[in-house]
């Protein structure tokens, strides 16, 4: 309908999407201390998800937000009172601007949400023993035009994911690097 309007549209996919139900930007699993699933979240990953994107200027959002707008046609969730998602910015999405209207929190987690699993000891405590922050938000992507190739536009949603470059050294040489350059190790206490 918006293309008929002679508005930009096209069809976005992401896949390992995220349903954040309760909205705090985390897909949370709680274990009880046998490890066995506490059923406590309704948040979700699903292997993808499909919504539309539309450009648009902001005038309601100002011209930082200008650009690709998240339409989704099958939202899950109501967002103030109905059963709508977005325009949520592009923009906003990737700088983390989740504290903007329509809904842009919802589809900041659907691309970056970290899966975060719980041990549950009681109602009063638990504890975070692992954080995944890579899993969500994959291959986002829509058709390239004039042809069936698929165009990665994950960088529009997200900035790229740190890479860990692990390695070993002795404590020794540690210490002599220390000194070699003549810095100062410092810690705070």
């Amino acid at each position: 309908v918006l293309r008929c309007l002679g508005i930009p549209t096209r069809v976005i996919t992401n896949f390992n999407s995220a349903h954040d139900k309760n909205l705090n930007l985390s897909i949370d699993k709680y274990i009880d201390v046998s490890g066995n699933n506490l059923h406590l979240s309704e948040d979700s990953v699903w292997n993808f998800h499909v919504w539309n994107e539309s450009w648009f200027v902001r005038r309601d959002l100002g011209s930082f937000y200008d650009g690709w707008q998240v339409l989704d046609a099958t939202p899950q969730e109501k967002s103030k009172g109905i059963y709508q998602c977005g325009p949520a910015s592009t923009r906003a999405i990737k700088e983390g601007d989740v504290d903007l209207d329509y809904d842009s929190p919802f589809v900041f987690a659907a691309v970056n949400a970290d899966c975060v699993t719980w041990i549950r000891y009681s109602k009063k405590r638990k504890e975070r023993i692992y954080s995944d922050t890579r899993k969500i938000g994959k291959f986002i992507s829509t058709k390239a035009v004039g042809t069936n190739s698929r165009v990665d536009v994950t960088a529009n949603y997200k900035y790229p994911e740190v890479k860990e470059i692990s390695f070993k050294i002795s404590y020794s040489q540690y210490k002599n690097s220390l000194m070699d350059d003549r810095k100062i190790l410092v810690t705070a206490v």
